[in-house]
């Protein structure tokens, strides 16, 4: 890569990260401004991914698809589209992407926002069948006065959802200045050039990655934990020359309830495992995907039709998808694998955040304690901020000690985050890794598996109830399973 494309990568890629930087700051709810549950990038005129800001996996991917949906528009400089239906371009319903057109393509922020309506506070419901349940539906549409109008008064907490997207606007503003300056300091067209040059540089290097893999096709199948039972999921790994073929046939059809998944983030998974696996380093762009051929079959649970629930499915699902996509390239140490979602509130308030666990031990080192694994990039609300945000009082927050499996190199430690409600309110957890813990490699042990209590009452994988004031709300997250036989 010649220097002056080194320059101007440099400063596409500044400007997905600044752009991640003004939405934090300049955010109201706890959720984005503390957790950082967001994510940025930037695209070019084709709808190519350029640049992303390191944020969340399971957002980045899914990214094009919005990307896509909002081409369909024609959108002007200075115009922004609003989407979350996950059916076009989404992931869940929570998850409100904002696409804007730039004198270069397009600049993109997806964020969480802690309440968008539904049948529950947040909008995590655990026991949601149909996406109507999960709150406000928007599918691509021009970002009017009206509309947002219509949004905040669909959700809790209107306020606090006006603030949040308002600090999308103003990432999207900066991202079409700099975007301008850029342009003027070095010209559209070699702007446009290197953008090229860009995608394509990422689309070689991954290639060249998966060439240097044994070619033959590797399968392996694992378990999601569902209102009803696990549903299973199947994958069959084919990699030929620098191609990787990755297939769902054989999954289990669509959840009566949430734990679907839209393509879209089917495939922002499979993406994550071969970053992993080929060049994890490399700044990542759409080419670095160009590679990778993701299938399933319609009405299948990681290719769910609509109208199905899916907010789990962007969570929990996704991070089984990346465990067995995983398992099918060899005999890999499982992290976590949930996002251990926990939502309390009421009319006047919303809180929701993911919670950390154990990572998976390697061949060369323990499992890091306490991390938000594979699909999940956030942080954990700090516990002033949770307790100056909400009427809920942190009673413990410690590792779990122990809980990582045994092995040569033992797996991570998960934690225990216990909640104390100081109001009357509703909880929702949406968890897996309930009934078995992370499996361990070459040897190596279990970790162990999670518990969600209610007032020392262990609860199931997937639970909605209310709480009253007083009420205490346990999570203890699975450890990472071990790798080798311990010595």
């Amino acid at each position: 890569m010649n220097v002056e494309l080194q320059v101007i990568g440099s400063a596409v890629r500044s400007v997905a990260e600044e752009m991640g930087a003004v939405l934090i700051r300049s955010a109201f709810s706890a959720n984005i401004k503390e957790r950082r549950d967001c994510s940025t990038a930037i695209f070019d005129e084709a709808g190519r991914m350029i640049a992303q800001a390191e944020h969340i996996p399971v957002h980045l991917g899914a990214m094009p698809d919005a990307v896509s949906a909002a081409m369909v528009l024609g959108l002007s400089p200075g115009q922004v589209c609003i989407l979350n239906d996950p059916f076009t371009g989404g992931t869940h319903l929570p998850d409100v992407t904002l696409v804007s057109r730039t004198a270069l393509g397009y600049a993109v922020s997806r964020a969480h926002h802690a309440d968008v309506g539904g049948m529950e506070p947040a909008s995590l419901p655990a026991f949601s069948r149909e996406l109507y349940q999960e709150g406000l539906i928007i599918p691509p549409v021009l970002l009017t006065g009206e509309v947002e109008a219509l949004f905040v008064a669909n959700a809790r907490n209107p306020q606090e959802r006006r603030g949040d997207l308002r600090a999308q606007m103003a990432a999207h503003r900066l991202a079409e200045l700099r975007i301008d300056e850029l342009c003027a300091r070095r010209g559209r067209e070699r702007i446009a050039a290197a953008m090229d040059e860009l995608y394509a540089y990422s689309e070689r290097m991954v290639r060249a990655a998966i060439a240097r893999l044994p070619d033959g096709r590797r399968s392996a199948e694992d378990v999601v934990e569902g209102v009803e039972g696990e549903l299973t999921i199947r994958v069959t790994v084919d990699v030929r020359g620098d191609d990787i073929g990755i297939d769902f046939t054989g999954t289990d059809g669509q959840d009566a309830y949430n734990l679907n998944c839209p393509l879209s983030v089917t495939r922002s998974a499979c993406y994550f495992v071969v970053r992993c696996l080929t060049e994890p380093d490399l700044p990542a762009s759409g080419g670095a995907f160009a590679p990778v051929h993701v299938t399933a079959s319609a009405g299948c649970l990681v290719n769910a039709r609509p109208p199905a629930a899916v907010v789990a499915g962007n969570t929990e699902t996704s991070s089984r998808i990346v465990d067995v996509v995983f398992r099918a390239f060899g005999d890999v140490a499982q992290g976590q694998g949930t996002m251990n979602n926990v939502a309390i509130g009421n009319d006047r308030f919303t809180y929701y955040e993911t919670i950390g666990g154990g990572q998976g031990a390697c061949a060369d080192s323990d499992g890091p304690s306490a991390v938000h694994v594979a699909m999940s990039n956030t942080l954990m609300t700090p516990v002033e901020a949770l307790e100056l945000s909400y009427p809920l009082r942190v009673e413990r927050w410690q590792l779990r000690e122990g809980s990582g499996g045994e092995g040569l190199h033992r797996g991570g430690d998960g934690v225990v985050r216990e909640l104390r409600a100081l109001e009357d309110c509703r909880l929702s957890v949406l968890a897996a890794r309930r009934a078995r813990g992370p499996r361990g490699a070459s040897g190596g042990a279990d970790g162990a598996a999670g518990r969600t209590l209610v007032n020392g009452q262990v609860m199931p994988a997937k639970v909605t109830r209310q709480l009253a004031a007083g009420d205490v709300v346990r999570i203890e997250t699975p450890g990472g399973g071990g790798f080798g036989h311990a010595p």
